[in-house]
């Protein structure tokens, strides 16, 4: 089973969120309903960047990586590919 790896962000530059997950839009869509915990906390709902993987496993293993990043390096990661932090989440199925 696949998997992905996703970030989250308040704003551009703000708060960020790793997560990794076997159903990106479904997840993302949990993230902006719920009322409490961290997303919730800190408005972080808009995806900013992801990855996906042939193995969850795999997955894991890179959410685990990039949590022991630093935070230029994660900010440098998703300005690679979206360097306005446009929120991606209506490409992928919503």
């Amino acid at each position: 089973m696949g998997g992905y790896v996703y970030m989250l962000a308040s704003k551009k530059g703000g708060t960020i969120y790793i997560g990794v997950t076997n159903d990106l839009s479904r997840r993302v869509h949990e993230h902006r309903q719920r009322e409490t915990g961290f997303t919730a906390k800190y408005g972080a709902i808009r995806l900013v960047w992801y990855e996906d993987h042939d193995d969850i496993r795999d997955a894991i293993q890179r959410e685990k990586s990039l949590k022991r990043w630093r935070r230029q390096w994660k900010i440098d990661l998703i300005e690679s590919i979206n360097p306005e932090w446009n929120d991606l989440y209506r490409g992928i199925g919503w």
